[in-house]
């Protein structure tokens, strides 16, 4: 999304880059102030509510202004990045005319001198922008004219330079590199940024660093310290100690985490759905040991050389047998219209656990595919998740879910429907247990298996067929073949 404010300038929007999507939050710039950029070329990375997706920019041109820090969450259409596309002049100038008027207005006769002053900050420029770059913090003044006209005058004495840094401790233009809840929670402890070693990548600034530099704090009340103690106890009046040693046992007490991103995405989908979707939940507990045995045999089949096979991949080919033997159950409820929509197609959802929260990518078309191809995209999915890099579109369009809570040890769960879904299959930890088999106790493979359905699409009678259809399959695989 992109729109021209004169000849020369070009600016890029935030776009919608999901269904329906309303923010984005900025996670990285790849490029800075007086940095050239070509069409097509990624400037940044940004965090939806369903997944981190890299921005590219759509013209060619000099990067004239980041308008948001990293961390930052920008509303869909919002301007992000302007861009000099006349293709003439050195990536300089623009940042002179940015910053020049505003010196000018504060003080008129010195005007000339602005630029020169400003060559420091120039710079900078290749230092990502929300992380104290002296440049970016003058521009993204810019907006408020009257505060910058107040700072901008003794930009040029070396003093006040660093009287403006702690002022800035919102989380929009300090040097240290540190995102806003940190900054936040530094303000919280009285903590200078400045002073604080940071251990996070690229020389982020993380809470356990803000706490480690707040801890010494109480330590030197031996030495010079116990004047500022005593007196909050003895007067009142004294009201800075005080609040820093409570700030500082809430903080090793508490923790307040912003929600947003996917965390926010999955709170507002399972909220919605659970009081949308009546929910109804069953159990089956089966013998999974021939599946078991199946897998192992697999591993060493040619035809999935080179692909993970496990058992999530024959319960997921189990589901897809039970839904085309039991095809009502795939289908969503259109409330608007008051349409039940069958799906003549299964794009199978796999609930994914990232360093990011919760996601349910799925397999498109997954009702068509061979074994191998299944376990193809099984693989596919689950590494393109784990690094992150999992495309809104393949989060879109889900009409049935596995879930498999076992890998964290717990027998089963009642899980919720991913919404726009009519079911959802949550596989438990398969367990060496105690099973009556040709009439004897013997040490069988078993599962439990949880199946969650829409109350108003599924009734008892076909949820219990397709999770009994699910169990009979995993029980005895060879009805793989048999089963039609």
């Amino acid at each position: 999304m992109t729109t021209m404010t004169d000849a020369a300038l070009s600016e890029f929007r935030m776009p919608d880059v999901g269904e329906g999507l309303t923010e984005a939050e900025i996670l990285k710039w790849y490029v800075a102030p007086g940095d050239t950029v070509t069409d097509g070329q990624v400037v940044c990375e940004v965090e939806t509510a369903k997944a981190a997706v890299e921005l590219p920019i759509p013209f060619n041109g000099v990067v004239r202004e980041l308008r948001f820090p990293e961390g930052t969450t920008v509303d869909v259409g919002q301007v992000i990045i302007s861009v000099d596309v006349s293709g003439g002049a050195a990536p300089a100038a623009p940042a002179d005319e940015a910053t020049a008027p505003v010196a000018q207005a504060a003080v008129p006769a010195p005007a000339k001198e602005a630029p020169a002053e400003e060559a420091a900050p120039a710079g900078r420029q290749p230092v990502l922008v929300g992380y104290g770059v002296a440049e970016s913090s003058t521009k993204r003044r810019a907006r408020k004219a009257g505060v910058q006209e107040a700072r901008d005058v003794p930009v040029a004495a070396p003093d006040p330079q660093p009287a403006a840094p702690p002022r800035e401790v919102n989380g929009h233009g300090t040097r240290p590199l540190a995102k806003p809840p940190v900054r936040k929670l530094a303000k919280d402890l009285g903590v200078d940024l400045a002073t604080v070693t940071p251990s996070g990548p690229d020389g982020i600034i993380t809470r356990e660093d803000v706490h480690a530099a707040a801890a010494p704090a109480p330590q030197p009340q031996d030495r010079p310290q116990p004047q500022d103690r005593p007196e909050p106890a003895e007067a009142p009046a004294a009201q800075a100690a005080p609040a820093a040693a409570p700030a500082a046992g809430m903080g090793a007490r508490e923790t307040r985490i912003p929600v947003k991103g996917v965390r926010k995405a999955t709170a507002q989908a399972m909220v919605g759905s659970a009081f949308t979707a009546p929910h109804v939940t069953e159990f089956v507990t089966v013998d999974v040991t021939r599946t078991m045995k199946l897998v192992e045999e697999l591993k060493q089949d040619k035809a999935f050389e080179g692909l993970r096979v496990n058992p999530l991949l024959l319960i997921a080919k189990a589901l897809l047998v039970a839904i085309r033997r039991n095809p009502d159950v795939n289908a969503a409820w259109d409330e608007a219209n008051q349409e039940i929509v069958q799906k003549h197609y299964v794009n199978l959802g796999i609930a994914a656990a990232t360093p990011r929260g919760l996601i349910v990518p799925n397999i498109k078309d997954a009702h068509a595919k061979t074994l191998p191809e299944l376990a193809g995209a099984l693989g596919e999915l689950v590494a393109t998740a784990r690094a992150g890099k999992t495309s809104p579109a393949a989060m879109q369009g889900g009409t049935v879910t596995i879930t498999n809570v076992g890998v964290f040890g717990v027998d089963t769960g009642t899980p919720i429907l991913n919404p726009g879904e009519s079911a959802i299959l949550a596989v438990g930890a398969i367990k060496l247990q105690p099973w009556v088999h040709k009439g004897k106790v013997k040490p069988r493979q078993v599962t439990t298996l949880a199946l969650s359905f829409d109350h108003r699409l599924v009734d008892g009678e076909l949820g219990s067929k397709v999770l009994a259809d699910v169990a009979a399959v995993l029980e005895r695989p060879k009805r793989l073949l048999t089963w039609t």
